[in-house]
């Protein structure tokens, strides 16, 4: 249910548009208009409302929302969910599904690019930009099916409303003139890109994560705004495209939330691909130049200057969609910046309305919305007691090389004074990171001293956001480190990097003691 930024118009011409059809998503295409037919269809008939309460009432289709409507209905409570844009929320169309089918094009070129050094020569490899988005537009349409308000309604049997949903009391919910009533509710309504209130914002067209993937032609020059995930993952993806492309940062370094040493690989790489980095550099003003170009008045290091681009990315950040939605009138409390408050039960302050994502957390991921969705489901329906506060939440940003990370990072536990050791093995010393010229990253744990109680972990590489996994599993069931080191994986796989860094932890408890004890076993042995 984010709002967004219309990108309606481009250098004053007008997109085109079709009478009826969600604005926010163009060029409309087979493509585009196949995804609206399903998360937003022009003739959508929502059923009557019932005349009793609904057991659930979900407000926003996004992850949280989906998964709170299907598993309740699955589990047979009457269910109603609205929506006011497109079912499938950020995820299916301006997040994780869009991101990852342009980042895979990205890849393509870069192997094409260093061919020569597998003994493969590619002569001159040229980007489609306009195939690159039509066959993303072609793959997320294809997915669509899985969220759409037909699969929702007909299937799963939910009612689905399209509209804009206000609570009127704590049990009662408004869409389109009419009233529902709920036992409980779920409020799932997600975040919005964070616009700065930087000057002249607005006098300048600018891109956010949602009327990025508008776009059918490559900017020639791009600048953007911030180093967090989005900004750094389609920074690289357009300058791996052939753009050239800016990214300015307030701060000294990329990647603040991350592990400094995994940062800097990223920071090499991304310079490596083309992108230029503006560090400590402040934006005072935009303002569109005499060719309609925007230009970005930056003060880096005390010294200003002006920095000129065809497209402007917005990407600082997300804030969380909580406003108009009559939650005063529920009783529930809330944040312009933080969002919904919700305790550990993620229970609002109204005790039958619940959250989930982006709206109540800082852990914007669809991963989380997803599992927060499923601990209401309990709490809503069963009475139960499952805690936000249990939940295992890892994160991957996928630049090239990957970074992923899972419980705590080592500036955490430094705050916190715990003790820890650090156990890293680097990719170079693993056999198919080898193999495969990827030789950039590592593996890096923190355990308790002694016994080897994982506390947290950052892999960086080519598939970290898959190995990450692997230590989640660990941690989640209570596995110690060295217990690593006895689960044997295929070879060659980078996985196994994992499993050295276990033999690593082991072999350091190998004491003076120990081994003086070993040395005369052996020495016995050998008579």
């Amino acid at each position: 249910m984010a709002q967004v930024h219309l990108q309606t118009s481009w250098r004053g011409q007008e997109l085109p548009t079709k009478a009826g059809y969600h604005p926010a998503v163009l060029p409309l295409d087979e493509h585009n208009i196949k995804l609206l037919d399903n998360v937003h269809p022009v003739e959508w008939k929502a059923p009557a409302p019932r005349n009793k309460k609904y057991n659930m009432v979900v407000i926003g289709a996004g992850a949280g929302g989906l998964v709170s409507a299907a598993g309740s209905a699955g589990v047979g409570a009457k269910v109603a969910i609205i929506e006011k844009d497109l079912m499938g929320g950020d995820c299916l169309n301006a997040g994780c599904v869009p991101s990852k089918a342009v980042l895979r094009c990205a890849h393509v070129v870069r192997e094409a690019k260093n061919g020569a050094e597998y003994g493969v020569t590619v002569q001159g490899v040229q980007v489609d930009f306009g195939k690159v988005m039509e066959r993303m537009r072609r793959l997320r349409a294809s997915i669509s099916p899985t969220d759409s308000c037909d699969r929702f309604q007909n299937q799963l049997g939910i009612d689905v409303f399209q509209g804009h949903a206000k609570f009127t009391s704590s049990s009662t919910v408004e869409v389109n003139g009419q009233t529902l009533s709920f036992a409980t509710a779920v409020i799932a309504t997600g975040a919005n890109a964070r616009i700065p209130n930087t000057l002249g914002i607005n006098s300048v067209p600018y891109l956010t994560n949602v009327s990025f993937w508008n776009q059918t032609k490559l900017p020639e020059r791009l600048l953007v705004m911030g180093s967090g995930p989005i900004g750094l993952e389609l920074a690289q993806a357009m300058a791996v495209f052939g753009s050239q492309v800016t990214v300015i940062e307030r701060d000294n370094h990329i990647m603040g939330r991350e592990d400094p040493e995994a940062a800097a690989i990223v920071h090499k790489q991304m310079e490596k691909d083309g992108v230029h980095f503006m560090l400590s550099t402040s934006i005072e003003e935009f303002r569109p130049d005499a060719d309609g170009q925007v230009a970005a008045h930056v003060v880096q290091n005390g010294v200003k200057t002006v920095v000129v681009g065809d497209a402007l990315l917005v990407a600082i950040g997300r804030v969380p969609h909580v406003e108009g939605l009559g939650l005063e009138a529920a009783g529930v409390e809330y944040d312009t910046n933080q969002g919904v408050k919700v305790n550990d039960f993620l229970q609002t302050t109204s005790k039958h309305i619940f959250a989930v994502g982006d709206c109540c957390t800082m852990y914007k991921f669809t991963h989380a919305a997803d599992f927060m969705a499923r601990a209401v489901i309990r709490n809503a329906l069963f009475f139960g007691k499952a805690k936000m506060s249990q939940l295992l939440i890892p994160r991957a940003t996928f630049t090239e090389p990957e970074v992923a990370a899972v419980g705590k990072c080592e500036a955490e536990l430094k705050k916190k004074g715990l003790k820890y050791e650090v156990v890293k093995k680097e990719m170079a010393d693993n056999d198919r990171a080898v193999l495969d010229g990827a030789t950039e990253g590592f593996v890096k744990l923190f355990v308790r001293p002694k016994c080897g109680t994982i506390l947290g972990a950052t892999i960086v590489g080519g598939e970290a956001g898959n190995m990450i996994s692997e230590v989640t599993v660990a941690m989640e069931a209570g596995m110690k480190l060295g217990a690593l080191a006895a689960v044997i994986h295929p070879y060659p796989t980078k996985l196994e990097a994992v499993r050295q860094a276990g033999d690593l932890f082991n072999k350091a408890r190998l004491t003076p003691f120990v081994k003086a004890t070993f040395d005369k076993l052996l020495t016995f042995r050998r008579h």
